[in-house]
């Protein structure tokens, strides 16, 4: 098994020697994807990110957690598709709230709008 090695405790000298010298050992594919970004925006000790299933909101929940609470509570479950999609915006509500803000405001107008119509939206 690996040691995990925390760079905190390296000096600044000693993270960017390890740093040149994996650039310095990648192949030149991979090194055209790190220039692209930028050398000095690269960080190869970065920590990965949760996986997409134990990722959680704001709220605390998970993805799946979210979907079973709306399902549950509203009583919509009509057909595997309709959950389906549920499932697939929560997770990317739980990746990247700002990604789906558009469509979460676009909603709370939409249903204003409705009202002021007297219709169900």
């Amino acid at each position: 098994m690996t040691k995990t090695l925390n760079y905190e405790e390296y000096s600044d000298k000693d993270v960017a020697d390890r740093k040149r010298f994996m650039y310095d050992k990648m192949s030149p594919r991979r090194r055209k994807f790190v220039d692209r970004m930028g050398y000095e925006n690269w960080d190869p000790f970065a920590a990965p990110f949760d996986p997409i299933d134990i990722r959680q909101d704001k709220t605390g929940y998970t993805s799946a957690q979210l979907s079973q609470l709306f399902i549950r509570e509203t009583g919509k479950h009509a057909n595997q598709e309709y959950i389906d999609q549920v499932n697939e915006f929560n997770v990317m509500m739980v990746m990247n709230f700002e990604k789906i803000r558009p469509i979460y405001d676009f909603c709370l107008w939409y249903a204003e709008h409705c009202k002021k119509h007297n219709i169900e939206p």
